[in-house]
């Protein structure tokens, strides 16, 4: 029995070269791609400019798979939070953020990570998989069709591959769904309105500076190797001056004149003045733009989230420095839904989750046993 191809996986140039393989005219593949991310249609048939022998022969090699929704949950501030439940079972999540003149959609590319952020909830899930192209342009389907049955203004003007995982490590299906993104028959939204972040896969870097050039933002968190090993380990295996190399070439190509860095403040750890004098000092040749993110707390982790008047000292100082500088608003925490508290349900394939979890309940016994009370701490057996 043939194995059907889904047909969400494929973008432009991918659905081009398949059907041209079966002698089938390549003009089919502009037809199709409207009608699967244009029109939102669920079945063949209705792409009523298909012949019906095409159609026939779609139905018999491809299939139409998306993920599903397991729960929509809206927050207070306007923030919408998508459980979405995969063919074997995982769970992702995605999250919509409206904004008075734009609506950010962030995305994710892996069931979990398989880096170990210290300060990201998305972390202790451990890692079950990489994301096909279907399930990442899903995502934004999903969205768009969402918000127009809402009927409301509110619409997807840009994405951000922010999501659970490291979009670098799952190369090829990433640029397929951001060409998807982009692409005129389909989402068409501009380069500059879809961002790549990433922890600083270096050779990821220069391979999508040559496949697909779009806004690139850097999970920084850290002014020195030292601090950044333990933040973000990925940096014992490409350290600042290889990813600062790597970014400086990929300026070359940029839909924008500076690499957006992402800094999440956690309090007494990254956000002295010290600190903030070493980073200005790192990006000084840097064309930069610094996003500054309170940190989000999730239940587990020994961090905390700096004090507004920390936040702010850190962003003077770096503003008289002359780097544009940005606070980022905290969105959707009351669903947890903010930056770096993604987890979705994850089939873990290494031992971190349950390490985690174990952790977890030896810190809450130590607490009861010492009488501190412990709000609102809940785990999932």
């Amino acid at each position: 029995m043939t194995k059907l191809v889904n047909l969400y996986d494929f973008d432009h140039k991918q659905l081009i070269s398949y059907l041209t393989e079966h002698d089938i005219k390549s003009f089919h593949a502009g037809q199709i791609i409207k009608w699967l991310h244009r029109h939102f249609v669920t079945d063949i048939d209705q792409m009523t400019d298909l012949s019906k022998s095409l159609r026939k022969w779609l139905k018999e090699n491809t299939t139409l798979e998306l993920p599903k929704i397991a729960l929509e949950k809206p927050s207070n501030d306007g923030t919408i939070k998508w459980l979405l439940k995969l063919k074997d079972g995982n769970l992702i999540e995605t999250v919509f953020i409206p904004e008075e003149n734009r609506g950010t959609l962030c995305v994710s590319s892996q069931v979990g990570c398989n880096l170990t952020c210290s300060f990201c909830s998305t972390g202790t899930q451990g890692f079950s998989r990489n994301l096909d192209a279907s399930e990442i342009i899903g995502q934004v389907r999903i969205a768009c069709e969402r918000l127009l049955a809402k009927k409301t203004n509110q619409r997807v003007t840009n994405v951000v591959m922010m999501g659970m995982g490291e979009p670098l490590l799952n190369f090829e299906p990433v640029v397929s769904a951001m060409s998807l993104m982009i692409g005129d028959l389909s989402y068409g939204l501009s380069k500059r309105k879809v961002t790549l972040s990433t922890s600083g896969v270096v050779p990821g870097i220069y391979k999508l500076k040559e496949a697909l050039p779009i806004s690139l933002a850097i999970s920084l968190h850290a002014p020195n190797d030292e601090l950044r090993n333990i933040l973000v380990p990925i940096n014992k295996k490409y350290p600042l001056n290889k990813l600062l190399e790597s970014l400086h070439d990929y300026l070359k190509v940029s839909p924008h004149k500076e690499i957006v860095f992402e800094y999440v403040m956690i309090q007494e750890v990254n956000d002295s003045l010290e600190q903030a004098q070493e980073l200005a000092k790192l990006l000084k040749n840097m064309p930069s733009k610094i996003n500054l993110i309170p940190f989000n707390p999730f239940p587990g982790t020994d961090y905390q989230r700096s004090s507004n008047n920390r936040i702010h000292r850190f962003k003077d100082l770096l503003i008289s420095k002359g780097f544009i500088t940005t606070i980022r608003k905290t969105r959707g925490d009351d669903i947890d839904a903010a930056c770096g508290q993604l987890v979705g349900e994850v089939k873990d394939r290494t031992t971190r989750q349950a390490k985690f979890k174990a952790k977890l309940k030896d810190k809450i016994k130590d607490k009861m046993q010492n009488k501190v009370f412990v709000k609102d701490i809940r785990i999932k057996a």
